[in-house]
């Protein structure tokens, strides 16, 4: 095989698609991430995923893998999947500045998750009305230059699934 067809196979190689099976983390509504308030995550700086506005304030691990950050503050935590996707789940706007109040981690660094189980209680009444936005963003930090089409938008339960495919 020349040079040209063995760059051939291995562009299609890249270009293959992955599909991947989550729980969705929060009860609420899910939206694509170029809708979410924040331009960072919304310009896919950090990744690609998705946003969800969440309707009750127990949030769910969407994979199996490992809790691999959690942020003083507590309202971002970093999980790594058991296929080694690096996921952010991160609450909200400005939530940095309310130095962990309002959030409650039933998880440490280093926790082995199971989809589904619960990582932190936010109490959305308490901290709403403190920050601009409680949209949630759920991202994919290591996925390099693929994209995630997502399966399902608009309302959803904490635990159902939904797939994400990585294009």
């Amino acid at each position: 095989m020349g040079k040209l067809g063995g760059f051939k196979m291995f562009k299609k190689f890249l270009k293959r698609k992955e599909a991947l099976t989550w729980k969705v983390p929060f009860k609420g509504t899910i939206k694509p991430i170029t809708e979410a308030p924040d331009p960072v995550f919304a310009q896919k700086i950090m990744g690609d995923g998705f946003c969800i506005d969440p309707e009750e304030g127990a949030m769910f691990s969407p994979v199996k893998g490992v809790v691999s950050s959690i942020f003083p503050t507590k309202h971002a935590i970093g999980i790594t999947s058991e296929n080694e996707n690096e996921i952010i789940l991160h609450v909200g706007v400005d939530t940095v500045n309310l130095n962990g109040e309002g959030f409650e981690l039933y998880v440490s660094e280093g926790d082995t998750v199971n989809a589904g189980d619960k990582i932190l209680e936010v109490d959305i009444e308490r901290i709403k009305d403190k920050v601009p936005s409680l949209t949630t963003v759920v991202a994919i930090t290591n996925i390099g230059e693929k994209t995630v089409e997502l399966s399902k938008f608009g309302a959803v339960t904490e635990g159902e699934s939904i797939t994400l495919t990585l294009v």
